[in-house]
């Protein structure tokens, strides 16, 4: 089953499905700052584009270009800021 998400007024959409390890989506951010919390442990993979993260164990923001990736532990928040169209897979283990 394919589900579709929406946030932040339409900036932030995605596709979700499932594998036998779990919950992936796939997705494209528009540019500007938004930040998402989590339920799981989420792997954000940047496919094309490049954001800026601000993740709970980092007290500065870091760059993640396409081809990188960086991990967010459950039950917790971080944010994205993006000045280009951004793709993403977020894997939710």
């Amino acid at each position: 089953m394919i589900s579709e998400n929406q946030y932040f007024d339409g900036n932030v959409k995605s596709l979700g499905y499932e594998t036998a390890e779990g919950k992936s989506t796939v997705g494209i951010i528009n540019p500007g700052e938004y930040e998402f919390g989590t339920a799981q442990k989420e792997i954000m993979n940047v496919i094309e584009g490049e954001l800026s993260a601000l993740i709970p164990e980092s007290a500065e923001w870091k760059i993640f270009p396409a081809g990188t990736c960086f991990e967010v532990s459950a039950n917790s928040s971080f944010k994205v800021k993006t000045e280009v169209q951004t793709v993403y897979l977020c894997q939710y283990r």
